[in-house]
């Protein structure tokens, strides 16, 4: 799978080891940054790995930082960006077969590598479900993101 990955200066240290195992899997992997753990605005960082996901270059994105909560905020300010937290693999799976999310944000203070590996796999496999409740619900998201943009 065509993956980007981004993070702030946070989730800096889990960002590479998390590359270098999606990389093994057999993904190709986009890195955006950031490359240190100097201080970057996680805004700036949601931008760009949601531009891609929504330019159609990555399929998927990840997002990493502190939390994993600022990640979530920004990439859900992006039309047709469809983002959730996930610190366990049950939530990473049924994010994407319910409701279709496209970035996956994690907190590299609240999972090591080897929980952060359980749940990105489990993000990776999963597929938006045929249900058609599932298929409903995340069309009123979109109508809702429409809507709420021609009122701005």
């Amino acid at each position: 799978m065509k993956l980007v990955v981004g993070g702030d200066h946070a989730g800096f240290p889990l960002k590479g080891p998390l590359i270098a195992f999606l990389q093994a899997q057999g993904h190709e992997v986009t890195d955006l940054g950031t490359h240190s753990t100097d201080p970057v605005d996680f805004p700036d960082i949601a931008r760009r790995v949601c531009a891609a996901v929504r330019a159609g270059t990555a399929e998927r994105g990840i997002m990493v930082c502190g939390t994993g909560v600022g990640a979530t905020i920004a990439a859900n300010k992006v039309a047709g960006i469809r983002a959730a937290l996930c610190h366990d693999t049950y939530s990473a799976h049924q994010c994407v077969e319910h409701d279709d999310v496209n970035v996956l944000c994690i907190g590299a203070w609240i999972v090591g590598i080897r929980v952060a590996e359980e749940i990105v796999t489990a993000f990776l496999a999963a597929e938006f479900s045929t249900n058609e409740d599932f298929r409903r619900r995340v069309r009123k998201l979109s109508d809702l993101e429409r809507e709420m943009k021609a009122t701005d």
